[in-house]
């Protein structure tokens, strides 16, 4: 039964192949050029985010897309602590934060906010089980 189903996942992927051999069109929505203002999200992830006054406020601990329209929303910044440990977690939208070049030649990222505003702000906490970010209520007074 299962070489039979391989088997024919087999056959269907050569006929396809087949087919785009002999003209199909490509997959319609693809791009043919990058944009020149792109950048990759590992242009951001683990990336420092400093003040205006460049002091290290944090850094960008994840990247976050809307599912249904493929724009990013937001960051999830870390934000205190000592290697990992103290450290809390706060979301902020991605419009918060800046690009700016450093002795013109590096850029770096800048939030108009202060790391005392980022330790204030809500916490949040990845669920894995979810795979989503979610409230962090572990430190809210009961």
């Amino acid at each position: 039964m299962m070489k039979r189903i391989a088997g024919t996942a087999v056959a269907l992927s050569l006929l396809g192949g087949a087919a785009f051999a002999q003209g199909a069109a490509p997959a319609t929505g693809l791009q043919t050029q990058i944009p020149t203002n792109a950048v990759t999200v590992t242009d951001w992830y683990k990336q420092s985010v400093y003040d205006p006054k460049d002091n290290k406020i944090g850094e960008i601990k994840d990247v976050l897309v809307d599912h249904k329209n493929g724009q990013v929303t937001s960051v999830i910044i870390g934000v205190g602590g000592f290697l990992g440990a103290g450290e809390k977690d706060v979301a902020a939208p991605l419009g918060a934060i800046k690009v700016t070049n450093k002795n013109n030649n590096k850029w770096y990222l800048v939030m108009d906010t202060t790391k005392d505003a980022l330790k204030s702000a809500p916490g949040f906490k990845y669920d894995k089980e979810a795979t989503t970010w979610v409230p962090d209520n572990s430190n809210s007074k009961k």
